[in-house]
């Protein structure tokens, strides 16, 4: 048997030579430990990696030995004769500390290719999980592993809910910060992108006001005593540590009650100043989508009068070909590249006499010297005596901006008009929204959704800016409603809405 007699170095094989081999070589013992195999012979190393036993192979495997990834260990299965007893013949196996590298490797590789997203499937799972504790609590002895395996599930889902929102949100800030490369396939991926988004922001009103409800409920009937049943069950389990087992259940029990707080701090209200996770979640889907559109418009504006960089230095380099003679080229240089003389550097009035009748084409060599200023010299900075600047007139510049200004708002004012309703109307009947329309209704829709409680059907609030009120209540059982606008379609569930124009006298 043979064993590296340093210390093990499970990493060294990522930044040596060769390290893409020697990675296939452990991902092949990784997978056939998976298979319940231990032990590997360098031709069955081969085959898993399609191709020959060579001394690269055997090299790499003696290489891994070396830093403690693998154990070599003497194949005495096969052997019949002497002299294959005295053939070197070896069994190779991961280490511990190369099991644990490349689950490490594994990890790492997984949370930095991880994009996340949105699971309307595990708030669908969370609830049913929930609704089967509720049963539970109501009965007089709940069945400790019952109990046990849903919180366990509960658990997961929750956290593989809570970490792939975070993931997806922190993926989508960048596909939106770098916007600039690919328009045309930004903005397809912008249009399957919104309406994910769209299915999420639903699924999540619904869903999390029905979870919010089940742990209110549970809550009231007793969900302690179940938490109680799943820390007595893995305090059963835990390994003798020199604490007793009352310790043990203790400590299971905090991290129970840890783990439940922070399901309901998701998805449960406190009051106005603590929103719920959830409702965060819904406000920066909201905020995304309409980031989205923004950048989109951005995109089209800029490509509907971008300068293309390209182009120009074409352009400029075939000027250049069809200049008729060099003082023409001389010239275009100028104006296109503005390399003209210093005028900022000012020299004392002596130098400015002497170079006076100079010929531009005089050698440095030949030519008199250029006195610059003592106080130039010195401080680096020069200031011109006599009297100020002229105060420059912006009397032009403000009156474009107060027209600016002027038609902003009244274009808003139109869009507040347009979304203006005669009463109580259904989504499904608003007609085509216009881009500014389609704007200021999104803001609307995220203020109604962000300030709705999660058992609440209905909601009332106004715009932050006090010209807009707007009333939305969910229709139930209602279908999903499309909104034609000029960027696209918006998908939702059918909801009352109305929208009353602060405004405007009554």
């Amino acid at each position: 048997m043979s064993s590296p007699t340093q210390e093990p170095q499970p990493f060294a094989h990522l930044s040596a030579p060769n390290a893409a081999l020697y990675r296939e070589v452990l991902r092949t013992f990784v997978s056939a430990k998976e298979r319940f195999i231990v032990h590997l012979r360098p031709e069955d190393v081969a085959v898993e990696l399609r191709r020959d036993s060579d001394e690269q192979l055997a090299g790499a495997l003696d290489k891994l030995v070396e830093w403690g990834n693998l154990r070599a260990d003497a194949d005495t299965g096969r052997v019949t004769t002497v002299e294959e007893f005295h053939r070197k013949r070896l069994l190779f196996q991961l280490t511990q500390a190369g099991q644990a590298a490349e689950q490490a490797i594994a990890f790492y590789e997984e949370a930095i290719g991880r994009r996340g997203s949105l699971q309307s499937v595990a708030l669908a799972d969370i609830a049913e999980q929930l609704q089967s504790l509720a049963l539970l609590a109501g009965e007089d002895e709940p069945d400790p592993a019952r109990v046990h395996l849903l919180l366990l599930s509960l658990a997961e889902r929750f956290s593989s809910l809570a970490d792939n929102a975070q993931a997806f949100m922190a993926s989508l800030r960048r596909a939106i910060d770098f916007s600039d490369g690919d328009v045309d396939g930004f903005v397809a991926y912008k249009e399957r992108l919104i309406d994910y988004i769209n299915r999420f922001i639903a699924d999540l009103a619904n869903s999390g006001a029905r979870i919010a409800a089940l742990l209110v409920e549970l809550e009231g009937s007793d969900h302690e005593r179940l938490l109680v049943l799943a820390a007595q069950r893995e305090a059963a389990d835990a390994v003798p540590d020199g604490a007793d087992q009352g310790q043990a259940q203790e400590k299971a029990l905090g991290s129970w009650r840890n783990r439940w707080r922070g399901l309901t701090d998701w998805f449960v209200s406190q009051d106005a100043g603590h929103p719920s996770q959830a409702r965060l979640l819904r406000q920066a889907a909201v905020t995304a989508i309409k980031q989205l559109i923004d950048t989109v418009g951005l995109l089209n504006e800029r490509r509907a009068g971008r300068s293309d960089r390209t182009a120009d230095f074409r352009t400029l380099a075939r000027w250049f070909a069809e200049a008729p003679d060099e003082a023409s080229m001389h010239r275009l240089w100028r104006a296109a590249f503005g390399l003209t003389s210093a005028r900022h550097l000012s020299v004392t009035a002596s130098t400015l006499e002497e170079w006076q009748d100079v010929p531009a084409a005089t050698p440095w060599a030949q030519a008199p010297p250029i006195r610059i200023s003592p106080q130039l010299r010195r401080t680096g900075s020069y200031e011109r005596r006599g009297k100020p600047n002229k105060v420059t007139d912006r009397t032009r510049a403000r009156r474009l901006l107060l027209e600016q200004a002027e038609r902003e708002a009244a274009e808003t004012a139109a869009a507040r008009a347009r979304l203006r309703t005669d009463g109580p109307v259904l989504l499904s009947e608003l007609e085509v929204l216009d881009p500014r329309a389609f704007r200021l209704f999104l803001g609307l829709l995220g203020d109604a959704l962000a300030a709705r409680h999660p058992d609440d059907a209905e909601v009332k609030t106004v715009t932050s800016d006090g010209s807009l009120e707007v009333r939305l209540a969910l229709v139930p059982g209602g279908d999903l409603v499309e909104i034609r606008t000029d960027d696209g379609v918006l998908t939702g569930p059918e909801h009352i809405i109305e929208i009353t124009d602060l405004m405007v006298a009554p």
